[in-house]
């Protein structure tokens, strides 16, 4: 007969064990978990770490857009960053339909004069998998999370790198991977307070409204 089940890191797990596996991850990522079930939950990552967008084959890609350019001091302006999903695979959404769900994160290194105001996530969509009894809430294709930031009026005036990370757990229909990380650079030009900015990317920026 055969097994109905999934595999979670390339171990063979029954629809009755998912919750045990993901809360096993959430654990592992968070330091608590040590070895030897560290181990068997992942050959590739060690012991409280998660894989890098250094790391080759990663299975999410991102980019990071700014919304306007120059950014005036004492201006807002918005930081898009799009994930990109391959056919076939999902992430958790930001919401996620359990607390033993990994969400899908996006945080900012802001240098100094610069203060992040909000942050917006898509909602997602429910989707059935073979390895949960009850839909679960992800992305597929595309995410793009917007993040609002302000300069202060005592911004440093130039070029400026504002370092981001995107935090996810990829699936696919039998298999949820490790969680990972992926690295992005927001760039920008900031500039004294009254010069005037035009709207960069209106694809992306106009269109998440």
């Amino acid at each position: 007969m055969k097994r109905r089940g999934f595999r979670f890191a390339g171990i063979f797990c029954t629809p009755l064990s998912v919750t045990t596996y993901f809360f096993a991850a959430r654990l592992l990522t968070t330091g608590f978990l040590t070895p030897p079930g560290a181990l068997i939950l992942s050959a590739a990552s060690s012991p409280g770490q998660e894989s890098s967008a250094a790391r080759p084959g990663a299975i999410v890609k991102a980019q990071a857009y700014v919304s306007r350019e120059p950014v005036p001091q004492g201006g807002t302006f918005e930081i898009a960053v799009v994930a990109d999903i391959p056919a076939a695979y999902h992430m958790n959404a930001h919401k996620t339909s359990d607390e033993y769900l990994i969400p899908t994160t996006v945080s900012a290194n802001l240098p100094k004069g610069i203060a992040q105001v909000d942050i917006s996530y898509p909602p997602g969509k429910l989707k059935k998998f073979g390895f949960s009894e009850t839909p679960l809430n992800v992305y597929e294709g595309r995410a793009v999370i917007l993040i609002k930031l302000a300069a202060s009026a005592q911004a440093p005036v130039g070029s400026l790198d504002i370092p981001l990370t995107l935090r996810y757990q990829a699936c696919n229909e039998t298999t949820c991977f490790p969680p990972a990380h992926f690295l992005v650079t927001a760039s920008l030009k900031l500039a004294p307070a009254g010069t005037a900015s035009h709207l960069l990317h209106p694809e992306i920026f106009t269109t998440q409204r």
